[in-house]
């Protein structure tokens, strides 16, 4: 990859009219009419005249070595660098300003790779002499390409790493896929051996596990720091000021608001604008917002995405569908910011001004992983369904915990259509109890509240074996089954899911058989993070936020809470938003991740362990502003539409 012309160009122009200019020489001011004539031929893209330009000025004046180098860097720009080799044998390299003698080495670098020459391109790219900084993302560059060329795939990849916080737009997208095509072309065990060899901090580990991720390989996920959440008070200032917070002025939300997604869609639009009436709680600046139909195809989205961006939007949430938003990162370059409510299909990296937000059961696999191992638990059974999200859950869990130094000692799929599930879980051979565990009886005996003064029939104590868990992702009902039977079968393990398994309501009649399961879920379901409206409260009223399209609800709420923030989470590693799904911390990829809450199953209620997520200095959704300020209103004159209480998410969620 080349750096882009525009970006390369202005690098030339600026070098031509300030920083290239040796110090020692005096020049005429009609030396100096002259070459500023020339710089705007350059801007012009008149190459050929620029060139001539910086000729004449060679042959009048007294700097003939510094005006040929410009004219080379003119054919450079024009794509003929093997019109500047003669230009460049002309030159005295040992009398040339420290700028100018680094610009004729890059030529010379360039002109060698070129020829295919990556020998010559790495001698003068490594040398120890300091370049000037605006000269640094184009030796980095060219060190790159010519440590490619011969051979050394790891150090291009690093030094490509060392480029990447430098660009922007297609430049810093381009970079990046390169980066990860030298990684995979590296090969699987080679990656896994350095990535294990690696300290944690260490700038290349995250982009190894990326390269292994896009080669399909399961890859630990270490939770993300979460050191200073956003909108905190800045000391000394005006009471209005909360750092990190910008809203944009408009909005366009882009849901597919019928077909198969429409129950899902309504949660997430109803959870967008509840979070949003709340702000006005606190008379916070909000954006307009737009509402467009993305219609559920790659076209349709794309053709939103569009008329968003002619709209004057400013930034853009959504799409919803993994199909949606590869779409819509497939353009050249997006003219609007993007947030994301999906991951594309390809797992590729976000485009640059994109930023990516999804329910992902993976990350709750890889959570479990790390809740059991701090449990003091490091082997794990598991035992999942045959479901999308189970498998990559369990895939995530796996990979977390052999990172952690654990390890799953077996692992089973639950058959589809089967209430039986014995084989499966004698298949296993876990560790069970010499005698009967209490609470063994079939599940039908505890399938109704006890009545009162009565023993209710509990699930039995973990039994004692050691550090060793169970790990479950599937739905309520498929656990309701199989959490009997295992104490049917003396299995008295520890148990851990995913949040699949709590259907986002009590049920203690329905729930007992699931006492002692520890699951990851969304904080707002609980009413455990402070600073968000009561979920009780909004569930009372709008059936979306009940039942398990409650956390659809919640990620509609928290798609709003970010907007204001993205920029900030990006650029400062460590910061988190407090939201409705869970702390949210933006990754150097710009992929917003969650860090849950841990609930269990106590006489059939789901009650969160730790009761609350209060922390010092946790902000509200949205900070106050002067008295007076406006409050758009959105630009929808439905208003919000009934959304179904069983909406599931998309795939991908």
């Amino acid at each position: 990859m080349r750096l882009l012309r525009a970006a390369s160009l202005g690098l030339l122009i600026a070098l031509a009219s300030s920083a290239c200019v040796p110090t020692k020489v005096t020049r005429s001011p009609q030396e100096l009419a002259a070459a500023q004539h020339a710089e705007q031929l350059v801007s012009q893209g008149q190459f050929d005249q620029a060139v001539q330009a910086y000729l004449d000025l060679a042959r009048q004046t007294g700097d003939t070595d510094h005006y040929r180098i410009l004219a080379a860097e003119v054919y450079r720009e024009e794509g003929a660098i093997d019109q500047a080799a003669p230009l460049l044998d002309q030159v005295r390299r040992p009398r040339l300003e420290a700028e100018d003698a680094a610009r004729y080495d890059l030529l010379r670098a360039e002109l060698a790779l070129a020829h295919h020459d990556a020998h010559t391109a790495l001698q003068l790219t490594t040398q120890p002499a300091p370049v000037p900084s605006a000269l640094e993302l184009r030796l980095l560059e060219l060190r790159a390409r010519a440590m490619e060329a011969s051979g050394d795939l790891w150090g291009a990849a690093r030094t490509r790493v060392q480029m990447d916080p430098q660009l922007e737009g297609l430049d810093h997208t381009q970079n990046r896929k390169q980066i990860l095509d030298l990684l995979g072309r590296l090969g699987v065990e080679p990656l896994k051996r350095r990535g294990t060899a690696m300290q944690q901090g260490d700038r290349m580990l995250p982009w190894i596990n990326e390269a292994l991720t896009q080669l399909g390989v399961p890859v630990a996920q270490p939770q993300p720091d979460l050191d200073q959440p956003v909108g905190t008070m800045l000391p000394g200032a005006n009471a209005n000021v909360r750092e990190g917070y910008r809203m944009p002025a408009r909005v366009a939300l882009l849901l597919p608001l019928g077909g198969n997604f429409a129950g899902a869609s309504g949660a997430i639009r109803q959870g967008f604008f509840a979070a949003y009436a709340d702000a006005a709680r606190n008379n916070a600046p909000r954006a307009a917002v737009k509402v467009y139909d993305s219609g559920g195809s790659a076209d349709s989205a794309l053709k939103a995405y569009q008329q968003a961006a002619s709209d004057g939007a400013q930034l853009v949430v959504g799409p919803l569908t993994r199909a949606e938003v590869a779409a819509v990162f497939g353009q050249a370059q997006l003219p609007v910011p993007l947030l994301a409510l999906n991951h594309p299909d390809d797992k590729s990296l976000p485009a640059a001004g994109a930023t990516e937000f999804g329910l992902l059961p993976e990350t709750e696999g890889a959570q479990a992983a790390d809740h059991m191992v701090e449990r003091g638990i490091h082997g794990a059974y598991v035992i999942v369904s045959d479901d999308d999200f189970a498998q990559r859950a369990a895939g995530a869990f796996k990979a977390e915990l052999e990172a952690r130094g654990g390890h799953v000692a077996g692992m089973a799929t639950l058959p589809p259509g089967k209430v039986n599930y014995a084989n499966a879980i004698a298949g296993l051979n876990m560790p069970t109890s010499a005698t009967p565990l209490a609470g063994s009886e079939p599940a039908a005996a505890s399938s109704a509240p006890a009545a009162a003064g009565s023993a209710a029939v509990a699930a039995p104590a973990p039994v004692p074996t050691g550090d060793t868990g169970v790990f479950i992702s599937m739905r309520p009902e498929q656990a309701r089954l199989l959490l009997p039977q295992m104490h049917i079968a003396h299995v008295g393990l520890p148990v851990f899911a995913t949040s699949h398994i709590y259907a986002g309501v009590d049920d203690a009649a329905a729930d007992r058989d699931l006492d002692g399961v520890e699951f990851s879920d969304a904080p707002w379901l609980f009413d455990a993070q402070p600073g968000l409206p009561s979920h009780d409260a909004i569930a009372a009223q709008l059936p979306a936020a009940r039942g398990t399209s409650a956390r659809l609800f919640a990620f509609g709420m928290d798609a709003w809470n970010l907007v204001p923030y993205l920029d900030w989470l990006r650029d400062h590693p460590g910061s988190y938003l407090p939201g409705a799904s869970g702390q949210l911390a933006a990754d150097q990829f710009g992929r917003v991740r969650r860090v849950l809450v841990w609930a269990r199953f106590q006489d059939g209620l789901a009650r969160p362990l730790t009761g609350s997520l209060q922390l010092d200095d946790v902000p509200s959704a949205a900070p106050p502003v002067d008295e007076g300020g406006g409050t758009p209103i959105p630009a929808t004159s439905t208003g919000v539409p009934p959304a179904s209480s069983t909406g599931q998410p998309p795939a991908g969620h």
